[in-house]
């Protein structure tokens, strides 16, 4: 496998104030060149399993030798929400009490003129490029829904009490519906996966504060869980932070 790309990374996860376990994963692989974040729902249907599934299928599928060029990555990426779907649907064959489990995921994944962005759910990517901090991500939610439809305001739908309501994740249905984006990349780059227990208890300006500053990418990574935590902490939290060398 041929990496030009070289990053740096690094992730966390943090059960939050208010939960009793963690449902939340993450994986970064400098070179393999992929990095993730994963999001259990379905609670005692066993959240956490199926985010572990989401992780053992994309660090299978990319331990699979090859060049790595943009059709490729785009491949993998896809195949990798792929094959965690099929695991998540055969562990609920099996085991029928974890039906309704699923996760929400994000996996960046860069090859030797970019990146490839995958996503379902409503955790997030950022990229801070310079100074300026973009959403690569729409929330697959209810309440994105309701934004997009002009029914909420951005400030209503931050509160809305039907927040936490999904309409896309990987739970082992048959039609997977996967949003995959793709671009270039540029040295200082640093891209932001999380969890909606960051994205739901601190805003946009406060994420680019921290990412802005001269710290360490893990120091960055636990200023914001401590951020999200500092706000309420009403959710697991995680985040991976990745920048372009």
């Amino acid at each position: 496998m041929e990496i030009i790309i070289q990053t740096t990374a690094c992730c966390t996860t943090d059960p939050g104030l208010r939960r009793s376990h963690n449902e939340d994963a993450c994986l970064i692989d400098n070179a393999g060149g992929f990095f993730l974040v994963a999001d259990g729902v379905g609670g005692a249907a066993a959240g956490e399993i199926a985010s572990n599934l989401f992780v053992k299928a994309t660090a299978d599928i990319f331990s699979e030798s090859s060049t790595r060029s943009l059709q490729d990555t785009l491949e993998k990426v896809s195949n990798s929400f792929l094959e965690a779907n099929s695991r998540i649907s055969a562990d609920i064959a099996i085991t029928p009490s974890h039906a309704g489990m699923g996760c929400t995921a994000e996996l960046l994944a860069v090859h030797t003129h970019g990146y490839v962005l995958g996503h379902i759910g409503d955790s997030r990517t950022y990229r801070l490029r310079q100074t300026s901090l973009t959403q690569m991500t729409k929330d697959h939610s209810l309440v994105q829904e309701q934004l997009d439809q002009g029914l909420l305001t951005p400030d209503q739908a931050r509160t809305h009490p039907m927040k936490n309501v999904i309409l896309r994740a990987v739970d082992g249905g048959k039609d997977l519906a996967i949003d995959l984006s793709h671009g270039h990349l540029v040295p200082g780059d640093i891209f932001l996966l999380c969890t909606d227990g960051l994205s739901d208890m601190i805003d946009d300006d406060q994420i680019r504060t921290v990412l802005v500053t001269s710290a360490s990418l893990a120091e960055k990574a636990e200023q914001l869980v401590g951020l999200a935590n500092a706000a309420g902490g009403r959710d697991n939290v995680t985040v991976a932070l990745v920048e372009v060398r």
